[in-house]
């Protein structure tokens, strides 16, 4: 067979002539699972307002944020519960409406409360509420509340209507209460906030114990992880080298594979370790040393079925 070499050697000029930039994989869109949203300027001001890192405090709302994150790869954002004030539910709801980068709210509701299910019903109409966060936050001890047969049949009611339970400031105790709570609510879907950060337990027996309670968390299919929080204050000591975080991450991988780990930046009270450039930094680079695949899981793919967030732009990724 003769080769037309004109043609030929044009072919391989067209292709010599595309872009390297073209050649890459494209950039992993992000949907970042955690961040807080309030405003120190309203009148009634703002039960949280940050890490002390400004004097006054600057309002966190979503122009901001999206003015930070998005040259980062940000798509999209679920706000966490940031105020234990029941009519900051709708605020968030309010404010989280007229921006389409906040993908879905967590919000402040306690399962226990008489009212629980009425506020339920009313806040679960909005589409971007997705749940409630439970936890070590607000004087509140899951530990103790679990014991409570109203604190698990709210829990049951959030169940019921599809929405997920975000765990608050990880304790080994905390770990121990998702367990009973999902062992009398097996259709509960939990996120586990902040688990790089864990205190890792002082003894062999509560190590020992810690080791149980991941491969009990682990085998059950309903309970997602955010590897947030890696860069964390450990002994006074900030580090923002990956080695310092990576073999405890390697463990929770190991633990809950990479279809149930979701990335979350806890802006702004990221603040109060690194600039939220350095963590998203270090979230990408732990995930270089995974496959692309799981890196993708990580960065979009899982939320979904951690939240079941709405999509509200025609830059945020659908499966």
């Amino acid at each position: 067979m003769q080769i037309d070499r004109r043609a030929f050697l044009a072919s391989v000029a067209a292709a010599a002539a595309v872009p390297v930039a073209d050649t890459q994989p494209p950039d992993i869109p992000i949907i970042d699972t955690h961040i807080h949203l309030f405003d120190p300027n309203r009148p009634q001001g703002a039960p949280y307002t940050g890490p002390k890192t400004s004097s006054p405090p600057v309002a966190a709302l979503p122009a901001r944020y999206r003015t930070l994150a998005m040259p980062l790869g940000a798509v999209g954002a679920i706000k966490v519960e940031a105020s234990p004030w029941v009519e900051d539910n709708l605020w968030v709801l309010e404010v989280a409406e007229r921006d389409p980068i906040v993908v879905g709210v967590v919000g402040n509701l306690e399962p226990e409360k008489p009212e629980f299910p009425e506020y339920l019903d009313r806040y679960r109409k909005n589409r971007l509420f997705r749940g409630i966060r439970c936890g070590n936050l607000w004087g509140r001890d899951m530990t103790a509340q679990v014991e409570s047969p109203a604190f698990i049949g709210g829990l049951k009611r959030l169940a019921d209507a599809d929405l997920v339970m975000d765990t608050a400031n990880p304790r080994l105790s905390l770990l121990q209460a998702i367990v009973r709570a999902t062992d009398q609510v097996p259709t509960l879907r939990v996120v586990l906030d902040h688990l790089p950060a864990l205190p890792q337990p002082e003894t062999a027996a509560d190590r020992a114990t810690l080791e149980t309670v991941l491969r009990e968390l682990g085998a059950r299919p309903q309970i997602f992880v955010k590897l947030s929080a890696i860069i964390h204050n450990v002994s006074g000591t900030i580090s923002t080298d990956l080695s310092s975080y990576k073999a405890w991450l390697d463990r929770l991988m190991d633990v809950f594979g990479e279809d149930r780990v979701v990335f979350g930046s806890d802006w702004p009270n990221s603040d109060g370790v690194a600039p939220v450039d350095q963590v998203f930094a270090m979230a990408k680079a732990y995930f270089a040393t995974r496959t692309r695949p799981a890196a993708e899981k990580y960065f979009w793919k899982n939320s979904i079925a951690a939240y079941k967030w709405i999509r509200r732009d025609p830059m945020q990724p659908q499966l």
